[in-house]
């Protein structure tokens, strides 16, 4: 059961109750109608990176999906809130890939994302054996991982947002979607 195809995909929902905004945000993000289950890390070989149009074509309702979710809420007015997934896909596509997931308070879209970005491009370098200082800046290890002809490919996908006003539950997600 190796997925051929993913897609990636976010959303964010506000309410009341806290599960109803985790709700919304599944509903924006276009995956609430699926069982999803949460897997780990790992892009596997040859997966193919869709559109989340056509990836949803491919799955029917109640289907079990497996996907890498991120997931962060907060209750509190205008506190910041961000979900993101970061991909990093090797030059060999017969080569498995890294997916990370990233929650946090208080960071942007761009330095949620480049965050989780960071983190999958590592985690690729450190199996591929490539050397890099880990106290450099993401760019300057970006640049290095790509030009070492291992790493073709490094993305992120972030949702943010700002707690309601009112103080009701603002959820976001952001997450890559797997079909077997």
């Amino acid at each position: 059961m190796v997925p051929k195809k993913c897609f990636l995909t976010k959303g964010v929902g506000v309410h009341k109750d806290r599960l109803a905004s985790f709700e919304l945000a599944l509903r924006d993000a276009m995956i609430e109608k699926y069982n999803l289950v949460k897997v780990s890390s790992i892009l596997p070989p040859n997966c193919k990176l869709v559109s989340r149009e056509e990836g949803i074509k491919d799955l029917p309702a109640g289907e079990i999906v497996h996907c890498v979710l991120a997931r962060n809420e907060t209750n509190e007015p205008q506190r910041l809130v961000a979900a993101a997934v970061g991909t990093a896909v090797p030059v060999n596509e017969d080569n498995y890939g890294y997916i990370s997931e990233h929650h946090s308070f208080g960071e942007d879209e761009l330095i949620a994302g480049e965050y989780a970005e960071d983190i999958a491009a590592t985690m690729l370098a450190t199996t591929l054996g490539i050397e890099f200082d880990s106290d450099s800046a993401w760019h300057e290890r970006e640049q290095m991982y790509k030009a070492s002809g291992h790493i073709i490919n490094t993305t992120h996908y972030c949702q943010t947002a700002y707690g309601d006003k009112d103080g009701k539950w603002t959820t976001v997600t952001a997450a890559m979607v797997f079909i077997e």
